[in-house]
């Protein structure tokens, strides 16, 4: 064997091999795997852990459970281990993608009109603060599911990061006391959460070192037991006992009842390029591409300017419109997910879009209060594994409740639920029976992580923002398939249409004057808000040359990596 290996080859073989050659160096390049590893997270801190864990070996999924471990300690008007969340995976060896769904459920105590009065009306608050508005959180389960599943560090190397900056405290910055200002009364109104997140009742000032002793322990008992060390012994019999004490209604069965669901994502396809997005419970990714399926039936994007905002706005008004009619956890009602996802779907419900004219949702005005809980990071690693979370407390500081002894803020996620059909929660999003209360069912979700990709590119994004996340997303996905850099994905201008309020919402500046003109004269009403809202984070995989690029939003205080 070792003779023939050294036989000069045939002149046959020979031009055989120059004719190979010369057909490998005239197809285009293609990188199989991305020439490094990059991590966009909403925290300094939280991507420095990202950071840390791939450079220690680990891969996208185990960065992602050190992410979102230290956004639960640094971001506790974000997100935290009394929230939940949806991790987005695209696993590079078999391309195998799965949705972790890790979002609360309602206990089973719950009632269809647990917050309504005795005339059947909303109690104020009552699904916003304080216990009784709290879910039975996912995120410790969805962690400790995805390092067993997918990851390959041990489960206590990787919430190393999180369990060292619960103890040593972090440095409370501008946007934590903006936020804490807006949630000071319910933060007030739980004793250990005053002692924590709070400086003798006040605000901290700037530079504040917040420290969570009583977190760094139950990390450390997840690291240590995995899911038994939240949902079950010592923490979740003081989380049981808190709650009730405090008026709410969980149970020890509600915690050990508790698991995470792996979910097929949802998939659509716009102008050559492929977007996988969260299924229900979560919205998100169904009105997504119901609204990608009416631009393109539309050829929005070879509009002017002005026109586009206009289609889009429409758009956004019919997509957000069938959220409120159909759609609810798909374990307990029926949502037409394949319906609502479908192309002639989507040419049904634009055929009555007046390209001259604003079509009047119902004459219904909600208060919209501004927020910017909720938390996103996207990862990349140099295997093509890739990773969009959003999590979520909901509302800032969640429930602002905290059980004693265990430094779990507890959410208020109960809210997303339609309290009632018809009345706004606290984004002014309405809902019918599909979002029903129910024991132990899932609120529906805005929350859109998404992967974005064809043969030359692949962009990981998501956002927070309430109400407003599935509109920010599709304007990323749009700069993205316009070929715009990461940057602008992150930081276009942006607007919004939810059905109601019956109103273009829009960042400040985001209109020129003319366009402001043109939208009122087809009768829209235009809300300038007083702030930017959002906090996309996002990264690029560019294919043809293997190079990774990506960005944190300039809205925010988060930062993005790309290694050498």
């Amino acid at each position: 064997m070792r003779a023939l290996l050294t036989k000069a080859p045939s002149r046959g073989l020979f031009a055989f091999c120059l004719l190979v050659a010369a057909w490998v160096s005239a197809a285009p390049a293609r990188a199989l795997v991305p020439q490094g590893q990059s991590v966009a997270s909403a925290h300094p801190e939280a991507t420095a852990a990202g950071i840390a864990i791939l450079e220690s070996g680990g891969n996208a999924f185990d960065a992602a459970v050190a992410v979102s471990a230290v956004l639960a300690v640094v971001e506790p008007y974000s997100s935290g281990l009394g929230g939940g969340g949806f991790w987005l995976l695209h696993r590079a060896s078999d391309g195998f993608e799965v949705m972790v769904d890790g979002r609360e459920r309602a206990p089973l105590q719950a009632r269809r009109d647990m917050y309504l009065d005795a005339d059947g009306e909303p109690i104020p608050r009552a699904s916003i603060d304080g216990p009784l508005a709290a879910g039975i959180p996912g995120e410790p389960a969805a962690l400790v599911h995805i390092a067993r599943h997918y990851g390959r560090l041990p489960l206590s190397l990787v919430l190393a990061p999180a369990i060292r900056l619960a103890r040593e405290g972090f440095l409370v910055d501008e946007r934590y006391r903006r936020f804490a200002e807006r949630r000071l009364e319910a933060l007030r109104a739980s004793p250990a959460a005053a002692q924590l997140f709070l400086k003798d009742g006040e605000v901290p000032p700037l530079g504040y070192r917040v420290v969570q002793q009583d977190l760094a322990e139950t990390l450390t008992r997840i690291a240590g037991a995995g899911r038994a060390g939240f949902y079950a012994g010592e923490v979740a019999d003081r989380l049981v006992a808190a709650v009730q004490a405090a008026g709410g209604i969980w149970s020890s069965k509600d915690l050990s009842a508790y698991r995470v669901v792996e979910r097929e994502p949802v998939m659509g396809r716009f102008q050559g390029y492929r977007v996988v997005s969260a299924p229900p419970p979560s919205s998100g990714g169904v009105v997504l591409i119901e609204m990608l399926n009416m631009l393109d039936a539309l050829q929005a994007t070879q509009k002017p300017s002005a026109q586009q905002v206009h289609l889009m706005a429409e758009v956004m008004r019919r997509a957000y419109e069938d959220r409120a009619r159909y759609l609810g956890d798909a374990d307990f009602v029926q949502v037409p997910v394949e319906r609502l996802t479908d192309p002639g779907y989507a040419r049904e419900r634009a055929a009555d879009l007046d390209p001259e004219r604003a079509t009047p949702s119902r004459p219904f005005k909600p208060d919209v209060p501004k927020g910017a809980d909720t938390t996103h990071f996207s990862i990349i690693d140099n295997e093509g594994n890739r990773v969009a979370a959003t999590l979520s407390i909901n509302y800032l500081f969640g429930s602002g409740f905290v059980a004693p002894g265990t430094g779990i803020l507890l959410n208020d996620e109960m809210d997303d639920f339609s309290i009632k059909p018809g009345v706004p929660n606290v984004y002014g999003l309405v809902g019918n029976e599909a979002n029903a209360i129910a024991p132990g069912k899932r609120m529906l979700s805005s929350m859109t992580p998404t992967f974005v990709e064809n043969e030359g590119q692949v962009g990981v994004l998501g956002t927070p923002g309430g109400s407003r996340i599935i509109s920010m997303v599709l304007i990323g996905v749009l700069q993205a398939v316009a070929g715009a850099p990461v940057d602008h994905w992150v930081g276009k201008a942006r607007f919004h249409h939810q059905y109601l309020p019956d109103e273009i919402q829009f960042e400040p500046g985001a209109f020129t004057s003319k366009t402001r003109v043109y939208l009122e004269a087809l009768g829209h009403k235009l809300h300038e808000l007083d702030e930017p809202y959002g906090n996309m984070q996002a990264v690029h995989w560019n294919r043809e040359n293997g190079r990774l690029s990506a960005a944190s939003d300039p809205r925010g205080v988060g930062a993005a990596w790309v290694s050498k």
